[in-house]
């Protein structure tokens, strides 16, 4: 095994120095952790000081003075993973989904308890995905029907996806805002989930096929207009501008946010 507790080195990135924030990626060898792993090495002002996989102790945080903890794991393990770096008093960025009211819950009265610790729980680290949800949100008050289709590569673990997921709770709240009711649909034999998913009161239509990232798109109907809110990623660097921007950030936000837009000035 390497040794995961070691500080980066290399010429990946520029040298460290000595008030660098010190980080850990959790999940560092899958497909997310691996680009969180080199944007933090790009990245000036932090250091990467643990790169953890599935059979790493994570005593090597505590081994490694971890100050932020990034997990890009799977949902099985995030919740265990959070507690411990919380505990800890350790902030966390985390990128894997799985996070539903239950376990939200209990990290709020978690961090009750260390009123000093920051958690961010992102469903997609995207600039342009956050961006589109909020889009997708203040438009959703305007039309009769709305739909999300999400596209995906084949080997995600979860349907439908965080953001998807994250984007139906923001549609159907902003449409029982604007006294709007679910969207019409006149199905009433469906034996197969052909019409997908029910997230908020907003039909969720999960696609899963080889050579694709990261797809979504929200479709909002009034008689005789469309409009389509969609976003691509075509390569997961692309969420990394919002991974480091949550390092940077989340020990200046204590508590638990939900969301990468709560970092962001979205209301000018």
């Amino acid at each position: 095994m390497t040794d995961t507790t070691a500080p980066a080195t290399g010429d990946a990135g520029p040298a460290s120095g000595a008030g660098d924030l010190r980080v850990a990626v959790l999940g560092a060898r899958g497909r997310m952790g691996s680009e969180a792993v080199q944007a933090v090495r790009r990245a000036p002002g932090l250091e990467l000081v643990a790169e953890l996989g599935r059979e790493d102790s994570l005593e090597a945080l505590v081994d490694a003075r971890a100050e932020v903890v990034v997990d890009l794991t799977v949902p099985s393990a995030t919740e265990a993973n959070v507690r411990f770096a919380v505990e800890h008093g350790m902030h966390c960025v985390v990128g894997t989904t799985g996070w539903d009211g239950d376990r939200l819950a209990r990290l709020e009265a978690l961090l009750a308890e260390r009123p000093g610790t920051g958690v961010l729980v992102a469903p997609n680290f995207s600039v342009g995905a956050v961006l589109a949800m909020r889009f997708s949100a203040q438009a959703a008050r305007f039309f009769e029907s709305v739909e999300i289709v999400e596209l995906h590569h084949p080997d995600k673990l979860d349907a439908p996806s965080g953001t998807a997921a994250r984007t139906a709770a923001l549609v159907g709240r902003a449409r029982r805002a604007a006294g709007r009711g679910p969207s019409p649909d006149a199905t009433q034999q469906d034996p197969d989930g052909a019409r997908g998913a029910l997230v908020d009161d907003v039909r969720v239509h999960s696609v899963r096929l080889r050579g694709l990232v990261a797809h979504q798109e929200t479709l909002l109907g009034n008689v005789g207009e469309q409009l389509t809110v969609r976003h691509d990623s075509f390569d997961r660097v692309s969420f990394m501008t919002g991974v480091v921007l949550g390092v940077r950030e989340v020990g200046s936000h204590p508590g638990l946010t939900h969301g990468l837009e709560g970092y962001l000035d979205l209301d000018v």
